[in-house]
């Protein structure tokens, strides 16, 4: 790989860090009322876009609310990166929903009540 790529895969991660900590403590928009956590980050090897990957716990409405007041926190976001990771140019920051975790607890509740029916179903057919 060259060292550009890897370049790209430490920024990535520093964002993730910054936005994650700006999240956590500095955020102030009454739009953010679901649980927002920075899953992954991923930079072009430009380093010219982000793609900020996030899984929210709430309901829809608070998931959408969520979001576009993530939309608006982008412009304070970049500023905040450039500033605190030395960057001259900050990329240009998204927000997408990572729904992999959603999927996840989802398959997990399908396994238990599959493991829960199965005893029962084993005892009546012997």
């Amino acid at each position: 790989m060259s060292p550009e790529h890897h370049r790209s895969d430490r920024i990535a991660e520093a964002i993730r860090e910054e936005v994650a900590t700006f999240l956590a403590s500095g955020a102030k928009d009454p739009r953010l009322i679901a649980i927002v956590t920075v899953t992954a980050v991923e930079c072009t090897r430009d380093l010219r876009q982000a793609k900020i990957f996030v899984s929210m716990m709430g309901t829809d409405a608070e998931r959408a609310s969520s979001l576009d007041a993530l939309a608006s926190m982008t412009g304070h976001l970049r500023s905040r990166v450039a500033r605190v990771l030395g960057l001259r140019n900050a990329p240009t920051l998204s927000f997408k929903l990572d729904e992999s975790i959603a999927r996840a607890a989802r398959i997990e509740s399908l396994l238990a009540e599959v493991r829960e029916k199965k005893p029962s179903d084993d005892g009546a057919g012997s």
